[in-house]
């Protein structure tokens, strides 16, 4: 295996899953996608489960690594990652819901290596484990590019999946230079953020009735993100389109109150209002990001809703955000 055997301290890697097939968690007659299958949720979660549980233990190690209390951690995740690659993993993808989906855990892996790739770079076996893994990361980013720009559907073009590709996308540029992946991520965060309105509500995700305001931060969750990648790629994002992004943002953040905006637009209490959602920290994270960004117009509302929760994690986003952007540059 490229990348050298685990040692004590780092366990193999769990085993790679090679394909993905399940469909929608949410119910056929549900036409605003919000009402759940408990049966095909259940599909969904148990297919993702061993892709999302590893993210979160690299998350953790990249973590370890970035703040310098574990010096073997990059060393480990290059080596787990690189048993990932060399199996091909997440190549057979047998459904759209899939194929819809899993831009969200490549953009976990491409944030987990920026962490890690500096400090596992200095040694030989690490630089081929790294080689190996961008060659898997280039091929199933080249399946989601065509996927999205040819057998997406319409209605999610404009959603927060896209938004999610995209920043797999932003993350692997950000470690390799690829200018295809970069201008790709820097396209599609854009028809996204272009389709918001003047209030700054995403209207793909305003369809999704009690789940509306929880769709709007799961799509400025990558969308920040990746605007942030992109600056620091000398493609900025915050204007695009009237500065689409900041008013995504401040509809989100003034909506937390009550969810009064999302109910309007969508005709329903919102599920962190009704009693049936909770909003946790993982919705906020992407606050982090956001605060680094040239020019944030809600800053000062955005810092203070995050003071109290810090550090915020999210292993879709690499870890610990307070964590990671204090740190990468």
């Amino acid at each position: 295996m490229a990348g050298g055997a685990a040692s004590a301290d780092c366990p193999p890697a769990p085993a790679p899953v090679l394909g993905l097939s399940f469909d929608s968690r949410y119910a056929d007659d549900s036409e605003t996608r919000s009402e759940i299958d408990p049966e095909a949720a259940t599909e969904a979660r148990d297919a993702l489960r061993p892709v999302d549980d590893f993210l979160r233990d690299l998350s953790r190690r990249a973590n370890a690594a970035l703040d310098g209390s574990d010096p073997g951690a990059a060393a480990c995740v290059v080596a787990q990652v690189a048993t990932w690659a060399e199996a091909d993993a997440l190549a057979d993808l047998d459904s759209t819901t899939a194929r819809l989906t899993v831009g969200a855990r490549l953009a976990g892996f491409s944030l987990v290596l920026l962490q890690v790739a500096p400090t596992a770079g200095e040694t030989a076996g690490d630089t081929d484990a790294l080689a190996l893994i961008d060659g898997w990361l280039a091929r199933r980013l080249s399946e989601q590019i065509a996927f999205w720009e040819e057998d997406a559907p319409d209605g999610a073009r404009i959603g927060n999946l896209r938004a999610w590709a995209a920043l797999a996308a932003a993350g692997v540029a950000a470690r390799t230079g690829d200018p295809a992946l970069r201008y790709w991520a820097a396209a599609s965060a854009s028809y996204v953020l272009c389709s918001a309105a003047p209030d700054g509500s995403l209207p793909q995700e305003m369809r999704r009735g009690r789940l509306a305001l929880q769709y709007q931060l799961h799509a400025v969750t990558p969308l920040t993100v990746t605007a942030l990648l992109l600056e620091r790629q000398g493609l900025p994002l915050t204007g695009v389109c009237t500065g689409a992004l900041d008013r995504a943002v401040g509809f989100a953040l003034s909506d937390l109150d009550d969810g009064a905006q999302s109910a309007a637009l969508s005709g329903k209490a919102q599920s962190f209002f009704d009693g049936s959602d909770t909003l946790e920290d993982f919705h906020l994270a992407w606050i982090e990001a956001y605060l680094r960004l040239s020019g944030a117009a809600h800053a000062g509302p955005a810092e203070a809703l995050i003071v109290p929760r810090r550090p915020l994690t999210y292993s879709k986003l690499g870890g610990n955000q307070t964590l990671i952007w204090d740190r990468l540059r």
